[in-house]
């Protein structure tokens, strides 16, 4: 195989594995903001997943048990966001930042008084992580020019949670778009005064925005600790949530769009680890932390108005006060 297409498909591969927790915590924020919940406590959501993961995989020797815990820490916090913003008309905002301030201390300290490891869990090995799945034909076609190792090396060999988010794009863009369901949730993160008075709950349709999110937070944090990783460490997510956020914001709330922006920030921290200890002809070795911030420097660059104006749900942030 040529080198430069080898090069190229590993970066493309490690590309579409970064960019799995993004998709899935992206398209968590998708359907709690088009519901009119701002949810800034999507990285809070998937670090606790991750280390509920991480814990229930040790004790257990199953990822499938790990991925259960994970989704319940998670749908735990998402409910604790919707009492606060949907019940009580809480801050949005500030119920997102406590839920990753909680999230931040609390796994740090409980993995340490469990674990005795400075705040980590045991390494997980073979059977108590996701393994990688071999498409079917994956090894007659590698030896096909271009279409053979584009179908070994970037399609087959991923696992099962990678799969799944990249599945779940379509799937919620056909509940958002094609179902009763998702027409009521776009319709009462835009006016939910007109869906109350079609006698629709409002409070009833944001629970259920918020529990999908957790559902999603809690498998991209299955995903850090049980596929991509093996096992949890402190601050695992590494700001995650917020670049999810951003895709999000990237994407105008679309999952399609949302998607393109996720890989473009996963295509970033790919290559930024490919760069590490390169030379640049007349520059010399580009310092680690510049290449590092690479991700996060191109997500800023896009949010300042190379894409154009993006604009929210009308009701995003908004807690709605029935009248009387």
């Amino acid at each position: 195989m040529d080198e430069a297409l080898l090069l190229l498909l590993s970066t493309l591969d490690s590309t579409v594995r970064l960019a799995a927790p993004l998709v899935l915590a992206a398209l968590a924020g998708f359907f709690s903001e088009r519901a009119g919940v701002v949810d800034i406590g999507l990285e809070g959501k998937m670090l606790a997943g991750a280390f509920a993961a991480a814990a229930a995989a040790t004790a257990t020797g199953s990822p499938w048990v790990g991925l259960l815990a994970a989704i319940g820490t998670s749908l735990a916090l998402a409910l604790v966001h919707g009492f606060a913003c949907i019940t009580h008309r809480g801050n949005q905002v500030v119920s997102g930042v406590a839920i990753n301030t909680i999230a931040l201390g609390l796994t740090a300290v409980i993995a340490n008084a469990w674990f005795q490891m400075g705040g980590r869990t045991p390494a997980l090995d073979g059977p108590q992580r996701f393994g990688e799945i071999t498409l079917p034909l994956a090894g007659a076609l590698s030896g096909i020019p271009l279409i053979g190792p584009i179908y070994a090396e970037l399609i087959s060999g991923h696992n099962l949670l990678v799969y799944a988010a990249f599945a779940a794009v379509p799937l919620a863009a056909w509940v958002a778009y094609g179902t009763r369901f998702g027409l009521r949730l776009r319709a009462v993160g835009e006016n939910p005064a007109a869906v109350d008075t079609a006698g629709i709950g409002v409070e009833s349709l944001r629970y259920k925005a918020v529990l999908i999110a957790g559902l999603l937070c809690g498998i991209a944090g299955a995903y850090l600790a049980t596929a991509q990783g093996a096992g949890f460490q402190e601050n695992m997510t590494a700001g995650k949530g917020f670049l999810a956020l951003a895709a999000l914001i990237l994407g105008k709330w679309k999952p399609w769009p949302t998607l393109a922006a996720c890989l473009l920030f996963a295509f970033a921290d790919a290559l930024q680890a490919r760069l590490q200890g390169v030379e640049v002809p007349g520059i010399g070795q580009v310092p680690v932390q510049l290449i590092e911030a690479l991700p996060y420097v191109l997500t800023v660059l896009l949010l300042a108005g190379f894409v154009g104006r993006a604009i929210p749900p009308k009701a995003s942030g908004m807690p709605y006060v029935k009248d009387r």
